[in-house]
């Protein structure tokens, strides 16, 4: 019988990010708080999104509306790589930057756990930004799954093609 395998990777879906955003900017045009304060949301560039807002508390509170709506579409916040509030003139800016890919030493790190604490007879190779596991047991697998979920990376998890 053939290995059954499945990919571990770190990726996020754009168009539910882009939907997080679109609403966050339709909340903050429109919430009592948020009047007069200049704060917007936008995209910069495939990779990025910057908040601007006049102070720091308020770009600092779209953030948090930001990803409330990201948790609410099923969005892990590990995706997000967002900085302190700059000053830049009169306004305040925070620069999100969203991470995908898994590491090479990230992948390592997974790698070496699967190897000493995973079931015997699993697999793992490094295949550019993901890692593919493969066993001869399904159910080696499914422990493996529930191995990685129980660590606390600081990327997102998920997996997939599982055969």
């Amino acid at each position: 019988m053939a290995d059954s395998s499945f990919d571990i990777v770190s990726k996020f879906d754009r168009q539910e990010v882009d939907n997080a955003l679109g609403q966050t900017a339709k909340e903050i045009a429109t919430r009592y708080d948020f009047k007069g304060t200049g704060a917007t949301i936008e995209w910069k560039g495939e990779e990025a999104i910057e908040i601007t807002a006049s102070a720091d508390d308020r770009a600092t509170a779209v953030l948090d509306v930001f990803q409330g709506k990201l948790i609410k579409r099923g969005v892990s916040l590990k995706v997000l790589d967002a900085s302190e509030p700059r000053p830049s003139g009169q306004t305040s800016k925070i620069g999100i930057a969203l991470k995908e890919g898994i590491s090479t030493e990230d992948a390592k790190k997974i790698s070496k756990l699967i190897r000493d604490e995973g079931p015997k007879g699993v697999k793992a190779q490094i295949q550019g930004d993901e890692l593919r596991v493969s066993s001869k047991k399904r159910d080696d697998l499914q422990a493996v799954q529930a191995l990685v979920k129980e660590q606390d990376y600081d990327f997102a998890v998920q997996f997939t093609n599982y055969r």
